[in-house]
Formats: C-alpha cells, structure tokens, sequence
C-alpha cells in the first residue's frame, strides 16, 4: 500500500502585482522570497512522489526514510502554508483594522494598538515565524510564535495573519532591524484580506 498513491502535483501561486510596489520592502527581496516558496512546493511534489513508493516494513522511530519523508513533508508544507498565507496578506495600506478582525482584536486583546504591539513583540521573540490565530476552543485570538517552518499549528487554531521574522524576509533592506521591518510590514498589511478569512470561517467578534 502507498501512503501518497493519488498525490498529484502543485504549482507555486503567482504573486499578486502590488507586492512588487510595497512601502519599505523591496522588488529584490519579495522576489528572492518567493524563489524560496518556489523550491518549498518542489520539495513538496519530490516527497510525496517518494513516499508514494516508500517501504512501510522499514519505519522507525530513530531513523528510517518513511521517518525522515513524513518530516520533511511537513517542513514543506509548512513553506508553502505560510508563505501563501503571508503574501496573501501584503499589499495593503496597513492602517488600524476596523472590520472583523478589528473587533476581535479589540475584544481578546483590548485594542488594535494592544494587538499589533504584542505581535511586533511575538515577532521580535521568535526565531522564524509570528501568528495571529483564532482558538476555536478558546474562542478568541492568540499571537504564537513558531521556529520553524512546521511548529505551527496549535491544534484547532486557525492562522489569520502571517509575520514571517526569519531574515530572508528582512535582511536585504533593513539588515538586522527587524522591528523597522515589522513596522513595514504592519503598514503593508492589507486588512481586507484578513477581514476575508474572519468571514470565510465563520468567526464571530
């Protein structure tokens, strides 16, 4: 039996013109940015064609290939996740939210202001990745850090804004400032595209 029998094979998602034109962040880097998705959803069509012919009898918890695939594939998609998610949402005017997502943050965090500052900080804390998500048990609104490309999600959470910290997203044009380019990107932040997702899954402030 193959694990990945009827995988069939993506292709990267095409940016979105105004990522080419944001304030602070330059064509260079949202190019070199998106070449990095490019090989993620590479990675993601070389393992599952592997592990379509992976040898079940073999897997083991200290080293096996079935092992070393399955981590890989999440590290992968972990990749293509996050950054369609992350590209989904620049493009914008940034500003303070006053849709959906402007009420929900209001209530689980006090304020706008309140919510962007405890995500600018998440961001700065983390080694990779920054989330704003939505606990489904909890009913409210987290900002998550994760390290990597696959330690998100915390199960039956659902990610509404992506802040990518690792230093290919920033390192061209701000060096080591992170904070000045996490200000670029909350002024890029395209508030639509999050009052978008609040609505298609049914979140209610």
């Amino acid at each position: 039996m193959a694990l990945a029998y009827n995988h069939e094979e993506i292709t990267a998602r095409k940016l979105k013109p105004a990522l080419f034109e944001l304030d602070g962040i330059s064509r260079g880097t949202i190019e070199a940015h998106y070449r990095l998705y490019e090989g993620y959803v590479a990675k993601r069509n070389e393992i599952l064609s592997e592990l379509a012919d992976v040898d079940l009898a073999g897997a083991n918890q200290v080293h096996s290939t079935l092992r070393s695939l399955k981590i890989d594939l999440s590290f992968a998609l972990g990749g293509i996740k996050n950054h369609e998610l992350y590209f989904d949402q620049l493009g914008g005017n940034g500003g303070e939210p006053k849709g959906g997502f402007g009420r929900l943050a209001a209530r689980d965090f006090g304020s706008a202001a309140a919510w962007r500052a405890d995500l600018k900080a998440t961001g700065l804390a983390a080694r990779g990745w920054a989330w704003t998500a939505y606990d489904w048990d909890e009913e409210r609104l987290f900002n998550h850090i994760g390290d990597a490309q696959n330690t998100f999600p915390v199960w039956n959470a659902t990610p509404l804004v992506a802040l990518d910290v690792y230093e290919h997203a920033y390192f061209v044009d701000f060096g080591t400032d992170r904070a000045s380019y996490i200000d670029a990107f909350f002024n890029n932040l395209d508030h639509a595209v999050v009052d978008g997702l609040v609505e298609a899954y049914g979140i209610r402030a």
